[in-house]
């Protein structure tokens, strides 16, 4: 498993904590330092089955800040690939990689029946 996530996110903490708790090995993963390749988040979204839209940290600093909200509908599926890969704060995190699964963000439901 790789956890891919920030470590002052208090929704990654508790994902960790989690994993942890469940007994799970995973490799850590920070996005910050080492953000998510155009080919990664490809990968993400299609096991994921969520629109690349969905992988956007909409409460982000530098979401907000870029004014995304109003510039999304007009991108194509290209270019959010291309700029979510520019910058891992832009990412919604936690993002869980467990073989062909991936989960993005942390709801304790989803990641159980996933999971365990």
């Amino acid at each position: 498993m790789q956890f891919i996530c920030y470590a002052k996110c208090g929704t990654c903490r508790k994902a960790k904590k989690w994993l942890d708790e469940n007994g799970f090995s995973y490799e850590e993963r920070d996005i910050k330092e080492n953000k998510p390749s155009a080919e990664e988040i490809k990968y993400f979204a299609e096991k994921s089955g969520r629109p690349l839209k969905k992988f956007f940290n909409t409460s982000g600093l530098l979401y907000k800040q870029m004014g995304l909200k109003d510039k999304l509908g007009s991108m194509n599926d290209e270019e959010i690939t291309e700029l979510l890969a520019t910058d891992g704060m832009l990412v919604k995190r936690p993002v869980l990689v467990a073989g062909d699964k991936i989960l993005v963000g942390f709801k304790v439901e989803e990641w159980e029946s996933e999971l365990l």
